[in-house]
């Protein structure tokens, strides 16, 4: 075994006995394919150079990863592939950042990578960044879905309702991005203007002179007339005892599909 499989190994250990899992040929995430259990313990070992798993299906089974290192985030799961950005630590808020894995392949020479969604604008961006770089992979089993039409988010857990809320959201001019993000912060509110809690998400505001780069959030709110409603200029506003259970029930990882 390599050094970097050995790495690896340890990177990825989750609890649970390791199965065999499914390859996909393709060097994107198939949707359809069927995604690694959460007991796995090493997704690479039974992975052949060039072939790839699926590791999140963002509904059910979702892994994240803190940064470990701030290597390059590359276009391709190869060394020689142009550079997108680097990782990062650290939040705007100084937490640490948190990166939603969709995927792992190991390229032609055996060394293991890891497909993961980018926290920054624009929106929607994915790259690769060797498996080395990233921490342990964590599992979440939850999905919240804000569908901006209706005005409501739910929060699923392994495809299953467990909360509901009626939302704010933003204006025609400074619009809630649609698109597929997660939660990367958890954050005591100031019980005013954000309420008791609130959450930063990966979606970033087409106001990116915001405080902190416009991070768009959820959270409380003193207005709780205005939801449901169109008031922010991104962020999505829930009535402060919504917030309060949904700070009980989402864990950092959790993916967000903002749609409609």
């Amino acid at each position: 075994m390599t050094r970097a499989r050995m790495t690896t190994r340890v990177l990825v250990a989750l609890a649970g006995v390791a199965v065999s899992l499914p390859a996909a040929a393709s060097a994107q995430t198939d949707p359809n394919a069927p995604v690694a259990p959460p007991s796995v313990i090493d997704p690479f070992d039974a992975l052949a150079p060039g072939e790839s798993v699926r590791l999140s299906d963002e509904k059910s089974v979702t892994r994240w990863a803190n940064a470990n290192d701030p290597q390059p985030i590359r276009v391709a799961p190869m060394a020689s592939a142009p550079q997108i950005k680097r990782l990062r630590y650290l939040t705007e808020d100084k937490l640490p950042e948190v990166y939603l894995v969709l995927e792992g392949k190991l390229d032609a020479g055996g060394e293991p990578w890891l497909n993961i969604r980018i926290p920054a604008r624009p929106n929607g961006r994915t790259g690769w960044v060797h498996a080395d770089a990233l921490s342990q992979l964590h599992v979440v089993r939850t999905q919240l879905v804000i569908d901006r039409a209706a005005k409501r988010a739910t929060l699923y857990k392994t495809g299953a309702k467990v909360w509901s809320a009626r939302v704010g959201i933003g204006k025609q001019a400074t619009p809630t991005p649609q698109g597929k993000f997660w939660i990367r912060e958890r954050l005591r509110g100031d019980n005013k203007t954000y309420g008791p809690w609130a959450f930063g998400t990966s979606a970033y505001s087409n106001l990116s002179d915001w405080p902190k780069g416009g991070v768009v959030g959820i959270h409380g709110t003193n207005q709780p007339g205005l939801i449901p409603g169109r008031p922010s200029h991104g962020c999505v506003r829930l009535r402060n005892d919504k917030i309060r259970s949904l700070s009980r029930l989402m864990p950092i990882g959790t993916p967000v599909d903002i749609v409609n």
